[in-house]
């Protein structure tokens, strides 16, 4: 009569056995997830820095090419412009040009976005951001956001810096360049990518259904491009350049032309970063990368 006691209780022993190795393999498997979840975050946020570096390269190609293409007595000038573009824009842009852009405050403690313009506090001068929380900003993608969206505004405001070459005083740039990152710029953004702006097509209640900009072809260049022809406009052209033009030449090609090829090389981050990531919960983004890195170079061809 005892064996069958037996039998069960070594059958008892044996589910309670297994309901334990299934117990740590449930563990063990949502550890492995967790850490894939880490691995991904850190990945995007490496991805996002290389590109934002070849972005922010693209300041080095335009000094490059405004300076070989304008007179050798102007090249100081034009280099220093360049230099306080990303200085001074990048304080710009972490204290205001930030915060009008993005407002990552739209249903936080009741305050509602507008379309017009970011005026949550969380972006301005990243008052907001808690790296130390666990989520994507432990492994830095936050900061990195801030950095890959500064190196965007300050190519807006470059290109400026070659339509007024030898024409503008350097203070009167460096107030153009202010408003131009701390609030032209941050403007439009805010109009098109922000999930609250009028244009955006994210925006359900957008204008016309909003629009689609994948790299700132409108956003970024449209913009910068424009301010550059105001500001050429106003400036009016050089003294003598139509009545004497040999004497407006540039003085150094082989800096031309390396800027461009410099510039070429920021346009792999410029597009294929406009992903903002490489991996996504059911996306494509490698996919979409892929086609984008390769659109500046057919469109050079």
């Amino acid at each position: 009569g005892t064996l069958p006691s037996i039998a069960a209780m070594s059958v008892a022993e044996q589910i309670s056995t297994l309901v334990s190795e299934v117990a740590t393999l449930r563990e063990q498997l949502q550890l492995t997830r967790d850490e894939a979840e880490q691995t991904k975050s850190e990945d995007n946020t490496f991805y996002l820095m290389v590109c934002g570096i070849f972005v922010f390269l693209m300041q080095a190609g335009f000094a490059l090419l405004a300076a070989g293409s304008i007179r050798t007595k102007n090249v100081k000038n034009i280099l220093l412009k360049s230099v306080m573009d990303a200085c001074l824009g990048g304080l710009v842009w972490f204290l205001v040009g930030y915060g009008f852009a993005y407002d990552a405050d739209d249903g936080v403690n009741g305050h509602s976005a507008n379309g017009f313009i970011g005026t949550g506090p969380s972006n301005f001068a990243l008052a907001g951001l808690k790296d130390w929380e666990p989520s994507l900003g432990n492994v830095g993608y936050v900061w990195i956001s801030f950095f890959f969206q500064y190196a965007f505004a300050a190519v807006a405001a470059t290109i400026v810096s070659g339509a007024v070459a030898e024409r503008c005083s350097f203070v009167g740039y460096l107030a153009y360049c202010v408003v131009i990152i701390g609030f032209i710029y941050p403007l439009v953004v805010h109009w098109v990518w922000d999930p609250a702006g009028f244009l955006s097509a994210i925006n359900a209640q957008a204008m016309l259904g909003g629009m689609v900009d994948f790299a700132g072809s409108g956003v970024v260049h449209m913009t910068g491009g424009i301010a550059a022809a105001i500001a050429a406009a106003i400036l009016g052209p050089r003294i003598g350049r139509f009545d004497e033009p040999h004497k407006f030449h540039g003085h150094s090609a082989p800096l031309a032309v390396l800027g461009v090829f410099l510039l070429w090389v920021g346009w792999y981050g410029f597009k294929a970063g406009s992903t903002l990531a490489q991996h996504s919960d059911g996306g494509y983004y490698l996919r979409d990368m892929a086609p984008a890195a390769d659109t500046p170079r057919l469109s050079r061809g």
